[in-house]
């Protein structure tokens, strides 16, 4: 692991649509996280040689023309896609240089698909940041569930969040996610609302006035909410829209696949509703 940098921040260069924002949530977190960045670009397997269009996505260089070039292809040669992707990580790696001059930036030229690319950075990377769409055969979906490291969906274009929603549901993804938010300086001015949806019976309560103060005891502001609410990700949802809050954070996929076959997965329907960036914790 050579080229890669312990504790980074590693922004995925999948989809043409989303390389800005997710260099700009990548720049967002590794100046808040005092992390180094590490720029991936997976090269597309046999199946997806089709030009991919990255023309337009970033304007900080003349060669720009370039990826023009490349685009007007419908196909490219294992020899081409190397070279657009290394141009690519050029511009992208100029554009942070531009924006963020003093943050240490690196690039990763993966020659292997997106989810063995991430399966590479997974153990020692800080943070992943992916676009909310993504190029690759495997969905995002896939690529969540297969990763050990905390991952930032992001639309476009990203929007620095002041207020997060933590969805606390008192299992073990989320006790540790709990402890880890106490810890990262990546919400540590953030105010943060820590929501539960659940009964109204001690139990939760209980569990959620613990959570609370460990959020204000590592010296976050926060607020608590507990709401009596059979679907989960509709009263996230409603919650996170009525008071504007511009970060959600949730474990990822702590439901059982029994119950994510009858009910649906909580995780994949805020995936698809939601409309601000999407931190995500591994399951435990």
């Amino acid at each position: 692991m050579s080229s890669l940098k312990t504790d980074s921040v590693i922004a995925c260069l999948d989809c043409p649509d989303h390389v800005q924002s997710v260099l700009d949530a990548s720049m967002w977190a590794s100046k808040r996280m005092q992390a180094p960045i590490g720029l991936l670009h997976a090269v597309p397997s046999m199946q997806q040689k089709a030009a991919i269009n990255y023309s337009g996505c970033l304007n900080v260089n003349d060669e720009s023309y370039l990826l023009d070039q490349f685009a007007s292809k419908e196909h490219l040669s294992n020899s081409e896609l190397k070279a657009h992707g290394r141009l690519l990580l050029y511009q992208a790696a100029s554009y942070c240089l531009e924006h963020q001059p003093k943050r240490q930036t690196y690039t990763l030229h993966r020659h292997e698909n997106l989810s063995e690319s991430i399966d590479y950075i997974d153990d020692i990377a800080q943070l992943v940041v992916i676009g909310h769409q993504v190029t690759c055969k495997s969905t995002l979906c896939q690529l969540i569930r297969l990763s050990h490291c905390p991952i930032l969906v992001t639309p476009a274009p990203f929007l620095p969040p002041t207020t997060a929603l933590f969805a606390f549901d008192n299992r073990p993804t989320t006790h540790k996610m709990l402890n880890w938010l106490c810890k990262t300086p990546l919400v540590r001015t953030l105010t943060i609302h820590i929501v539960m949806v659940g009964k109204e019976n001690s139990e939760n309560c209980d569990a959620l006035r613990e959570a609370y103060a460990r959020l204000k005891q590592a010296g976050l502001s926060c607020k608590k909410k507990l709401l009596d609410c059979r679907d989960v990700s509709a009263a996230l949802t409603y919650y996170q829209s009525e008071h504007n809050i511009g970060l959600l954070m949730t474990g990822a996929f702590g439901q059982s696949r029994f119950r994510e076959l009858l009910q649906g997965s909580d995780t994949k329907k805020l995936l698809g509703s939601t409309k601000t960036p999407y931190l995500l914790f591994p399951k435990s």
